[in-house]
């Protein structure tokens, strides 16, 4: 089902009592900023005339709560996305999802190493219990430019892989609905490269991979972009940034690692944090101008 336009409307008005309450009535929808203006987008021709609707009785929210007492009325108004309409209205969320799924199947979750050897940071053989790296020029004078980015695709284990599909389905979709499929696209691919590069300077050359590093540039993304130009769509559960800063404090203990749960890219997780509070600076701070 292809996105329809439902508004278009100047960048002075103001749209985060509006986007609240579809989010409240769980209504899937994209906004986006194109020649001055801000477009709001939903899955279909059908709810976008049911959504133009709801903003001509509810252009700034519905503060009350009067749709409480409308329950029949909003059901039809606004009915719950299933997951189809939601994969459809995040396309690049679920296209990065689908190859790190595929990834995941064609690795057997890490355990394929003549898979793995082709996305990894830089090539290597295994001979006996010894792994020999390449080195990095090597593939990118032989160009394998892919390599700068790929290991994000890579996971070791089902855990890694649940955990890090949850955070990225939650993250990138809120970054895609605000800010379009096309920056979600080249911020997930920004925040791999420099996490990765990141973890290669940190702990040279090494075998490692996820979406950990690109999540934490996501997260940082939105908590500073929030910041400066608040939106509906960035606004973090109480506690996450806080539980995510802990985890990275204690990953970089070592105790994890002291556990028997294996390494840590810890590197990866501060250069993508980093990346993520420049990017969410330049974008807030660009978004509080044209505000």
């Amino acid at each position: 089902m292809s996105a329809v336009e439902v508004l278009r409307l100047p960048l002075t008005v103001d749209l985060s009592g509006f986007i609240a309450l579809l989010q409240r009535l769980e209504v899937p929808y994209r906004v986006s900023e194109e020649s001055g203006e801000q477009v709001l987008w939903v899955p279909g021709a059908q709810l976008a005339e049911q959504v133009r609707g709801l903003y001509q009785r509810f252009p700034d929210g519905d503060p009350h709560f009067q749709l409480q007492q409308e329950a029949p009325q909003a059901a039809q108004a606004a009915p719950r996305a299933g997951i189809l309409a939601q994969l459809m209205a995040s396309r690049v969320t679920s296209l990065v999802l689908l190859l790190t799924l595929v990834v995941a199947g064609l690795t057997n979750l890490g355990d394929n190493f003549s898979v793995i050897r082709w996305l990894s940071f830089q090539d290597f053989q295994i001979q006996g219990d010894y792994i020999y790296f390449s080195t990095l020029d090597e593939g990118l004078a032989a160009g394998q430019w892919w390599r700068l980015v790929t290991p994000m695709l890579i996971h070791f284990g089902i855990l890694h892989l649940a955990m890090n599909a949850m955070w990225f389905w939650e993250l990138g979709r809120r970054i895609e609905a605000r800010q379009g499929g096309p920056v979600l696209l080249v911020l997930t691919l920004g925040f791999s490269l420099v996490s990765d590069y990141a973890q290669y300077l940190s702990s040279g050359p090494s075998l490692f991979g996820g979406l950990s590093g690109v999540l934490y540039g996501l997260l940082g993304h939105c908590w500073v972009f929030q910041r400066l130009a608040p939106c509906p769509a960035y606004r973090l559960p109480p506690g996450v940034m806080a539980m995510m800063l802990v985890w990275l404090l204690v990953c970089l203990s070592g105790l994890i690692t002291a556990l028997g749960f294996g390494a840590i890219a810890n590197g990866a997780h501060v250069g993508g944090l980093v990346a993520g509070c420049a990017t969410g600076l330049l974008g807030g701070a660009l978004a509080r101008l044209r505000r």
